[in-house]
């Protein structure tokens, strides 16, 4: 059970944008590389500067319950890894590397397979923010200086992009998944975030400086 995820709801009493993201594509194959593309003007200048990527697993760029990149993706993602080489791309799942993955088994498998790093952390997204930026803060090759330089890609609102805001980073929301989600909060997720929209909101302004 995600207690982070269900505490964290009650945010959005207070604050419904909490949820809302920066930049929505249907599939991670629809994501921009570099992320920052996606605030360009018509110049084609972005004054985004998104310099790490957290990315999201199940229904992100893989089968739910499974620890590889769904191949039809694979091409994107090594997209990603070359434009946010080392420290700078982290995945960030509420599966593996958590601590009902036992042994971070599960997390060790996936690095074999993505060839990039699965963030340990003790608490589920979006409770985790700290942790996430504490491994930005602390990885010398990471190049980030503020949180506004991060960007968080996935497939849930209330978990993925929540956190994003939360952190003070940038939010994308892979709408459509790997599969459809007939899960009840995905489907309230949709709902509400276009119920918001449709009434004006939009997600906050990203952070400067570090937590």
């Amino acid at each position: 059970m995600n207690i982070s995820g269900t505490l964290n709801v009650f945010r959005l009493i207070r604050d419904p944008a909490l949820c809302l993201p920066h930049h929505t594509v249907s599939t991670f194959n629809h994501l921009p590389v570099p992320l920052s593309r996606a605030f360009a003007g018509k110049n084609g200048e972005s004054k985004v500067d998104i310099r790490a990527v957290v990315l999201d697993k199940d229904n992100c760029f893989a089968v739910p319950h499974t620890d590889e990149v769904y191949k039809p993706y694979n091409d994107k993602f090594q997209e990603l890894r070359k434009a946010y080489p080392g420290s700078r791309l982290l995945i960030v799942s509420n599966t593996a590397g958590t601590g009902s993955d036992l042994g971070y088994a599960q997390a060790d498998i996936l690095e074999r397979n993505t060839g990039v790093k699965v963030l340990r952390h003790n608490t589920k997204k979006p409770g985790c923010r700290q942790e996430v930026l504490n491994y930005f803060r602390n990885a010398p090759d990471s190049g980030v200086t503020s949180v506004s330089q991060i960007a968080v890609v996935g497939d849930r609102l209330f978990t993925d992009v929540m956190m994003a805001n939360l952190m003070g980073g940038h939010g994308f929301w892979v709408k459509d998944g790997v599969v459809e989600d007939k899960n009840l909060f995905a489907r309230v997720e949709h709902k509400l975030a276009a119920f918001l929209m449709k009434r004006g909101y939009s997600a906050p302004n990203p952070q400067s400086g570090f937590e």
